[in-house]
């Protein structure tokens, strides 16, 4: 844990109050509200930094060498899983969604999503004792590969594109923060928003209706989306692996069902 109370003086904070684990919420007299956060993630800094007076939060302060930011906190702050109503939340989803994304100052400063799927397939690999989770996985990355060769664009993605990282700002406006910085199509920010909506107990009709909503709206193949949704599912699921987590059987076997429907 980073010394809050270090940056308070540092950087004229008042208020300063634990929100989650390296996160606290904070005012500035020259910022007014504030978040204060540590991120061992670089490529988040970064992005932030590209997408300045966007949709995306702000960088106020940066102290990169011990890896925390001070940054513009979204109010009211409302996110966008409390919006209660589906219909509302999809058109929200593809309001932030579309138009978004912006060509990278140099590409090769992120990794790119197939860099992702890559990389988390080797790690399963070496797992001898996940073997059906690992060939399912390389089965991801195949069909991530032939993805690619459909979408090939190469712009800067948010990569964690949810309802927890759209919040409603001033004037209703609907606002993005934690991007994980990454490089791709922008198609590839769409799953991860339809794997939120799987909840404890996914609905199969629900997530369908979800499915051919945002292949209607967004102009993408249902066939596609459902592609797509497989391998950000057993992505998400083998990083869990990976952190020491068990994976979301329900949300695999639900990723397979919608892939084969």
């Amino acid at each position: 844990m980073f010394d809050a109370k270090r940056y308070a003086k540092l950087w004229g904070l008042s208020g300063v109050a634990n929100i989650e684990k390296q996160v606290y919420g904070c005012a500035s007299e020259q910022y007014g509200p504030c978040v204060l956060k540590h991120s061992d993630n670089p490529c988040e800094r970064k992005t932030l930094r590209e997408y300045s007076g966007t949709r995306y939060c702000e960088v106020y302060e940066v102290d990169a060498a011990n890896e925390v930011m001070l940054l513009e906190r979204i109010v009211p702050g409302t996110e966008l899983k409390d919006v209660s109503e589906l219909d509302q939340r999809l058109a929200i989803f593809c309001e932030v969604w579309r138009g978004s994304h912006i060509l990278p100052a140099d590409k090769t400063a992120y990794p790119s999503y197939m860099d992702w799927v890559s990389g988390i397939t080797q790690y399963m690999r070496r797992r001898e004792d996940h073997r059906v989770l690992y060939e399912k996985m390389a089965k991801a990355e195949q069909i991530c590969r032939e993805l690619c060769e459909t979408y090939s664009g190469e712009m800067l993605l948010h990569g964690d594109l949810h309802h927890h990282n759209i919040l409603r700002g001033k004037q209703e406006r609907w606002r993005i923060i934690d991007p994980k910085g990454v490089v791709g199509d922008p198609v590839f920010d769409i799953p991860r928003f339809i794997l939120n909506e799987f909840g404890d107990e996914p609905e199969h009709e629900k997530l369908v209706y979800v499915i051919q909503a945002l292949s209607r709206k967004n102009g993408v193949p249902e066939n596609d989306l459902r592609r797509l949704l497989y391998v950000d599912t057993y992505v998400c699921n083998c990083w869990m692996l990976e952190d020491g987590e068990e994976p979301n059987m329900v949300d695999l076997r639900m990723a397979e069902k919608l892939l084969l429907r």
